[in-house]
């Protein structure tokens, strides 16, 4: 068996459970937010601030954000492998988007978090 580094669940099937799961949260979080919006007549800043100020929505908006990026990184990972075929390319494109994955997870934790 072949292992690559740059999988985040170090195999085929582990990417495939790993892609699974993080679509289930992301579908769980896309209801929870459906469901804030149909159950809320109107939608105020004050509104919206109160329901992102609870920490279960803190967490959930949290979890999401990881479930976004792991699902992001490991089909970004299978579109590079598949058609960049130069290795240093793909290297720095790889790079690349993982810099830029970091940055969304520091951008989303300091807008979820006030930190």
């Amino acid at each position: 068996m072949v292992n690559n580094a740059a999988t985040v669940g170090r195999s085929g099937v582990h990417d495939f459970i790993l892609l699974r799961a993080s679509a289930i949260i992301l579908a769980l979080y896309t209801l929870f937010l459906l469901s804030f919006f149909v159950t809320t007549a109107d939608v105020t800043y004050q509104v919206w601030h109160a329901f992102f100020s609870n920490l279960s929505t803190k967490v959930f908006t949290l979890l999401a954000l990881v479930a976004l990026l792991v699902h992001a990184w490991i089909g970004v990972w299978q579109v590079l492998s598949d058609y960049i075929k130069p290795a240093l390319l793909r290297g720095g494109l790889q790079f690349f988007f993982s810099v830029l994955l970091l940055g969304y997870f520091a951008a989303g934790l300091l807008t979820v978090w006030g930190v």
